[in-house]
C-alpha cells in the first residue's frame, strides 16, 4: 500500500550542512530597481511577500562575504571524487543595471580557489543586452532571457513610459545573435510567461523561429496573490495544459515540448516513483524501500537546490517563496548568519502541521508540493491542496497509464535518459 510508507523523517543540521556542501546554485538579487514595469511581476502590486522595492543595490561585500563564507565550506569538506559545479546566478530587478555588482564577483570568484567547476548566468529582461553583450560572452555567461512571444504576446512587458518593450528587445537579442553566433546557440536561452495575451505554441513557434530555441513556458506565479487583485490575476490567467490542447497541432508540440508538458512531466513522476521499474542506485536496488522515511511534502531541503541572497542581505532557500521565510542574514558589518540547527527546526515546525495529512496521502513518494506555497501553513491546520486520497490516487494513476498508452515511446526516454534531482 502506498500509505505504508513512512514518512516521518526529521531534517537535521547536518541535512543542511550537506545542502551546503554540494550547493548546486547560489543566487544573488543584485538589484531591486528594474527599467520595465511589468504587470504580472511577482514583485509587483499583484503580489505580496516581498520586501519594499527601494531601487537599492547589493553591495559587493555582501556578496564577497557569501562566497567567502561558502569558500570555507567547501575547503573543509570534500563531496568526493568528482569535481562538483555550482552556478552563480544574478538575479534582479533587471541585474545589468547593477553591472559593477556582477563585475566586482564575477572576478572575485575567478581569483578565490573554490574547489568547484563554477558556471555564470543571468536572468535578463533585455533591455541592456547591447550594453553588456562583450562581457556577458567572454564570460561565458548562461543567459536566461524573458521574452513572452511576439509584439502582442510580450505586451505586458512595458517599460515605465507604459510603451512595449518588445522592439527594443527583439533588437538586442539579435544583434546578440549576429555578433556573438556559437555563444548564443551555446549559453542563451529564453523564459516565457503563459497569459491571456499569448499561448505555448504561438510563442513555442515564434522563438524557434526567430531565434532557433525552444522557450521555457511558465504559468504565472498563483502564490501570495493580493486580495484585491485576484479577479485582475484570474483574468490574465492562462494554464498551460489548457493552452496545449487547444493547439493545432497538439501531437506535434507535445513532442517539441518533451519536459515542458505537463502530462510527461506527471509520468514521469509516475514512472519513477510507483511503478517500482526504476532505481536510482545500488542501495535503491537492494535495499526495501518501503522501509524509507520520507519527508513530509516535496519541499526541497534548504540550499539542496539553490541559495537566494536578497539585495537587502536576506538569506532564503528560494527566490520563489516568500521572503518572510529568510533563514539568514549578512549584516552591516558584513557577517554571515546561518543557524544551521534553528533552520532544520523552522522547517521540521511547518512539516509537524501537515505530517498527518502527509501519512494519509497515496502520492507522497512523488509528492511536488511545496510547504510555502501551502494556503494558511502559518495557521495551525493548513490545508495541503496536494493532497490525495486512495481514489484520488487511483485516478490520477489512471491518467498517466492512459498518457503512455497513447505515447508508449516515451516509457524508454523516460527511464533511461531522463534524471529527477
Amino acid at each position: 500500500m502506498v500509505n505504508s510508507i513512512l514518512n516521518d523523517r526529521r531534517l537535521s543540521p547536518g541535512d543542511i550542512e550537506h545542502a551546503l556542501i554540494n550547493l548546486q546554485q547560489l543566487v544573488f538579487e543584485v538589484t531591486d530597481a528594474c527599467n520595465l514595469r511589468c504587470k504580472y511581476c511577482a514583485y509587483g502590486d499583484m503580489y505580496f511577500g516581498y520586501d519594499k522595492r527601494e531601487d537599492s543595490f547589493l553591495p559587493i561585500e555582501k556578496g564577497k562575504a557569501i562566497i567567502d563564507y561558502l569558500a570555507d565550506i567547501w575547503e573543509k569538506h570534500t563531496t568526493g571524487a568528482r569535481t562538483p559545479m555550482t552556478y552563480v546566478s544574478f538575479y534582479g530587478g533587471e541585474p545589468l543595471m547593477n553591472m559593477p555588482f556582477i563585475v566586482a564577483i564575477v572576478d572575485y570568484v575567478k581569483k578565490k580557489n573554490l574547489r568547484r567547476k563554477i558556471q555564470f548566468a543571468m536572468t535578463t529582461n533585455g533591455m541592456l543586452l547591447d550594453k553588456y553583450e562583450d562581457f556577458l560572452a567572454e564570460n561565458n555567461f548562461n543567459v536566461l532571457i524573458s521574452m513572452d512571444g511576439d509584439e502582442y504576446g510580450h505586451s505586458y512587458r512595458v517599460t515605465k513610459a507604459g510603451t512595449n518593450s518588445h522592439p527594443r528587445v527583439y533588437k538586442n537579442v539579435k544583434h546578440l545573435q549576429e555578433k556573438y553566433p556559437e555563444f548564443f546557440k551555446e549559453h542563451v536561452n529564453f523564459n516565457t510567461v503563459l497569459h491571456n495575451r499569448n499561448d505555448v505554441e504561438s510563442v513555442f513557434d515564434y522563438i524557434m523561429k526567430e531565434f532557433g530555441k525552444e522557450a521555457q513556458i511558465t504559468e504565472l506565479n498563483n502564490s501570495n496573490i493580493r486580495e484585491d487583485k485576484k479577479a485582475e490575476f484570474d483574468a490574465m490567467y492562462k494554464n498551460k495544459a489548457e493552452s496545449i490542447e487547444k493547439a493545432t497541432d497538439k501531437e506535434g508540440l507535445v513532442n517539441r515540448l518533451f519536459m515542458g508538458d505537463s502530462n510527461t512531466a506527471d509520468l514521469l513522476l509516475f514512472l519513477h516513483q510507483h511503478s517500482g521499474n526504476f532505481f536510482k542506485d545500488y542501495s535503491d536496488l537492494l535495499f526495501n524501500p518501503q522501509k524509507n522515511h520520507f519527508c513530509p511534502t516535496g519541499t526541497c531541503i534548504p540550499f539542496g537546490k539553490k541559495m537566494f541572497v536578497t539585495v537587502n542581505g536576506k538569506i532564503i532557500p528560494c527566490e520563489r517563496i516568500s521572503q518572510k521565510y529568510g533563514v539568514g542574514q549578512i549584516d552591516d558589518q558584513n557577517q554571515v548568519h546561518l543557524d544551521l540547527e534553528e533552520i532544520a527546526n523552522k522547517v521540521n515546525a511547518l512539516m509537524d502541521k501537515v505530517q498527518s495529512q502527509c501519512s494519509a496521502c497515496f502520492k507522497k513518494k512523488s509528492c511536488i508540493q511545496c510547504l510555502y506555497y501551502i494556503d494558511g501553513i502559518d495557521t495551525p491546520k493548513p490545508v495541503c491542496q496536494g493532497h490525495m486520497n486512495k481514489k484520488m490516487f487511483e485516478d490520477y494513476a489512471g491518467g498517466c497509464m492512459a498518457f503512455l498508452y497513447e505515447h508508449p515511446d516515451l516509457y524508454q526516454k523516460l527511464m533511461n535518459d531522463v534524471a529527477v534531482s
